[in-house]
């Protein structure tokens, strides 16, 4: 598959099948967060529920664990991908993962609300954009 710049129509080695960006993958690295709250379990998992919800998802389940004697990994299982915490509340650090399938999804609010929700005094975002083909992109899927 030849590969090229960010926003460009993508071409398959077939030739046939354009492919183009219908899916984010937001990495998010926070910084200089409050301590407490990265340790906080249910307040975590709160957090990625109104995330996901911001980010127009549909939150189908939030699996999480509490480590001693600190952190928490938390996941929002999303009818359109997910949404990953891990925290490091002794570095005041914390990784996030923004997965996003579908032309309505907006992950960068997601993010912008756990970068405020965190209280982070610095982060780094990357975002890769997906490129499923288009057979994929056309399918329908219904919560079961």
């Amino acid at each position: 598959m030849e590969i090229y710049k960010k926003n460009r129509i993508l071409s398959s080695c077939s030739g046939d099948q354009k492919l183009i960006h219908k899916s984010k993958h937001l990495l998010l690295e926070l910084y200089s967060c409050d301590r407490e709250k990265l340790n906080d379990e249910s307040f975590l998992r709160c957090t990625l529920n109104k995330a996901a919800k911001l980010a127009n998802a549909t939150v189908l389940n939030l699996i999480s664990n509490k480590f001693e004697p600190q952190g928490v990994t938390a996941i929002a299982l999303l009818a359109e991908s997910h949404i990953s915490i891990h925290t490091w509340p002794e570095s005041n650090y914390s990784a996030v993962d923004i997965f996003t399938c579908g032309q309505n999804m907006m992950p960068e609010l997601a993010s912008q609300y756990l970068i405020e929700s965190l209280m982070a005094k610095e982060h780094s975002l990357r975002v890769i954009e997906r490129n499923p083909p288009s057979a994929v992109s056309k399918q329908i899927r219904t919560v079961v």
